[in-house]
């Protein structure tokens, strides 16, 4: 069940490829005509640009030179190639990592700000380890235990960056109620669930909040689950990755970074936390104490 990588770090290629492909648009030359220029077949031009691949310096300062950008940003580009070729931890786990997958882990590892909403279940990053194990064996029943112990390993090592001390990004995170009312994995496992994530909503770069049914019809009803990231700037902040939207589906990902697609979740999530009626968070540790005590009754 291995699947194909994209070698790498991804939000570095992402970066990259975004640049040269506003460059050779300012430069109006078409996919066809720079790859002509640089010897390169258009789909794997095409593929850098989208960040699908790493790409070297002494490449990068060709594309530069054919697009006429200024030494100082085609030094940059150059010192971001060599970013490219890293490879994340995540690597190491391809044989149950999905390669549509890889994408967000890179970005999950560089986000400064996570605003996500999650209607059905706990986000992987606050999953308790019984928690995680039995959502995986219940999303997967055909695997084995030790793809299962693998899987759980993965979100375990994604969850480093909620409590690292360098870099820690913030988080705003609104759940429905119905998240921690179900009860994933029976009881005891939800119990400590709960009782975890009402610590974690102690933490002071953690903001976390409860939708109550009380609340009846609100707008994550329609949206559906979203996370959008926001990254800390590179070089005096000359480069830095967009906002971006992260919509997960069964079996692939949607990745949006035009300005009013993410202004529009931004609205959306905005409007999620106005309906959980909580301006402190307390009203949501309520909830979550109430439905640790509840689930172990």
């Amino acid at each position: 069940m291995a699947r194909e990588n994209p070698g790498g770090s991804t939000v570095h290629r992402r970066q990259l490829g975004r640049r040269l492909r506003n460059a050779r648009t300012a430069a109006r030359l078409s996919l066809v005509d720079a790859a002509a220029a640089v010897s390169r077949s258009t789909s794997t031009l095409s593929r850098i640009e989208s960040g699908d691949v790493p790409t070297r310096g002494p490449e990068v300062r060709l594309l530069c030179e054919v697009y006429e950008v200024n030494p100082a940003m085609t030094a940059a580009l150059v010192a971001l190639a060599s970013e490219t070729s890293a490879r994340g931890w995540w690597h190491s786990y391809g044989d149950v990592i999905p390669g549509w997958f890889n994408v967000f882990l890179g970005m999950e590892e560089t986000a400064s700000e996570f605003r996500r909403y999650e209607p059905e279940l706990v986000p992987g990053l606050f999953q308790t380890e019984a928690y995680a194990r039995a959502v995986i064996a219940t999303n997967d029943p055909d695997v084995g235990d030790d793809e299962i112990d693998r899987r759980v390993s993965v979100r375990r090592s994604r969850q480093v960056v909620v409590t690292r001390e360098a870099a820690r990004p913030t988080f705003r995170v609104v759940l429905n109620e119905a998240v921690i009312r179900r009860p994933v994995g029976g009881p005891h496992v939800m119990k400590a669930q709960c009782l975890r994530l009402a610590e974690l909503s102690e933490l002071p770069h953690i903001d976390l909040r409860v939708v109550p049914f009380s609340v009846g019809q609100h707008p994550g009803m329609n949206t559906g689950a979203f996370v959008v990231l926001r990254f800390p700037g590179h070089g005096g902040n000359r480069l830095t990755d967009p906002p971006t939207v992260y919509v997960e589906g069964y079996s692939g990902a949607l990745y949006l970074d035009q300005e009013q697609e993410v202004a529009r979740y931004d609205q959306a999530f905005d409007r999620i936390v106005t309906a959980a009626g909580d301006s402190n968070g307390d009203k949501s540790r309520e909830i979550l104490w109430k439905a640790a005590q509840e689930a172990h009754a």
